[in-house]
């Protein structure tokens, strides 16, 4: 392996110079590389020639585009088997991140320096969790090409480790705050409010998300034979997603049982009378007895619910001013925008004390009731809800003993 300095004199008289890089790859082929500066060309080098001696090397024209690198991912992850909507988040991700902005490069050109400004061109426009998300992507897609021999490192990989990941997910809980009552999770009040304005099959479906603690799409593939209205459970053992395909629960801890409170289980026996019947079995299933949609649930049911609830918020234009309907009154808008509100507020109250309305349950338990994959998870998102054991009152009567 060679370096040697090419000069030249363009047609316009100016004198140009670059370093050529002469080589012979392990297949006994030769390749030459181009560089502006000798230390790149040098530091290249001595990577090529470990790469080389290990028989990993790819050259630059052995190698492909990350955009048709992209399209292998997307076909390992169809023949994996991934579930729908995690595929068309990929393609998501492919389409109109990646391929915009790095498509055009080679495998082998992609430096973490590349990797780096892409970073930074993505954070201008969308949240740094979003710019993780992606970024996890596109170490997929070079984590694919790297085991069909298309690429030697993982730049992402190699950049992530020089990071320190728990500054990271440090950053990200300050850009999004703690999750708080009457903004991100419903008052006791509220909760109270919705379920009593609740009527039909919207009240069985919502008293389950509230004292079960299911997600959106474990309700919509939850089935009669999932539940033991004698001993008091549910069992989370599929889930629908959007696309309104079967599967299996987001994680294995999503596989669970969860206790059913006696009034749930009363209304449960009642609605089990009036559900339509279907070949799914399902509890919570639209009129046909298939899937119900979930943009149903929340547009048809919750809004309306938590409109009439009075659990709403005043409707204004960019100016401030109150916007009105066509009968002069104001425009209404549900406070919470997804039944992932009713969850958060079923961890709170598994979480808060019994002496305030709660359950007061471990943290271990909550994880388990919650389906999390990990404890970390659970305590990422509630852990400032937890009592803390040394507030006013316990205080006073810790005083109170002390000084007795």
């Amino acid at each position: 392996m060679s370096i040697r300095k090419r000069t030249w004199t363009t047609s316009k008289g100016e004198r140009k110079e670059a370093w050529i890089c002469d080589y012979t790859d392990q297949h006994g082929e030769r390749h030459i590389k181009t560089f502006d500066k000798k230390k790149d060309a040098d530091a290249w080098s001595a990577t090529a020639k470990i790469e080389v001696r290990r028989g990993t090397h790819t050259a630059d024209s052995a190698s492909v585009t990350i955009a048709k690198a992209g399209k292998f991912w997307i076909e390992s992850a169809e023949r994996n088997g991934l579930e729908r909507a995690t595929i068309a988040l990929y393609r998501q991700h492919l389409r109109d991140h990646i391929e915009p902005y790095l498509g055009h490069l080679k495998l082998s050109q992609l430096s973490t320096l590349a990797v780096r400004e892409f970073e930074d061109r993505l954070g201008r426009s969308i949240s740094p969790a979003m710019v993780r998300k992606i970024r996890s992507s596109l170490s997929g897609i070079l984590a694919d090409a790297q085991e069909r021999g298309l690429v030697t490192h993982n730049v992402v990989r190699d950049l992530r480790s020089r990071r320190r990941r728990g500054k990271e997910r440090q950053a990200e809980r300050r850009q999004r705050g703690k999750l708080k009552v009457g903004v991100d999770i419903p008052s006791p009040a509220e909760i109270k409010a919705i379920l009593a304005a609740a009527q039909g099959h919207w009240r069985p479906l919502l008293l389950v998300a509230t004292f079960c603690g299911l997600r959106a799409s474990e309700l919509r593939g939850l089935r009669w034979s999932d539940i033991d209205l004698k001993k008091g459970e549910l069992y989370v053992r599929q889930r629908a997603d959007r696309f309104n395909d079967i599967g299996k629960p987001k994680s294995e801890a999503g596989e669970r049982a969860v206790p059913v409170p006696p009034a749930v289980l009363n209304v449960l026996r009642e609605w089990k009378l009036e559900c339509p019947n279907g070949k799914l079995d399902l509890v919570f299933p639209n009129g046909a007895g298939n899937i119900e949609n979930h943009g149903n649930i929340v547009k048809r049911g919750l809004w309306p619910i938590e409109i009439a609830a009075g659990v709403a918020d005043v409707v204004k234009d960019r100016h401030g001013k109150v916007s009105l309907d066509a009968e002069g009154k104001p425009v209404m808008r549900a406070r919470y925008t997804g039944l992932h509100a009713v969850r958060h507020f079923f961890a709170s109250w598994c979480i808060n004390r019994r002496t305030d309305g709660g359950l007061e349950l471990p943290a271990k338990v909550v994880q388990e009731r919650l389906g999390h994959s990990s404890i970390v998870m659970t305590m990422d998102r509630y852990g400032h809800l937890f009592p803390r054991g040394d507030d006013a009152h316990e205080l006073a009567a810790a005083e109170a003993k002390l000084f007795a």
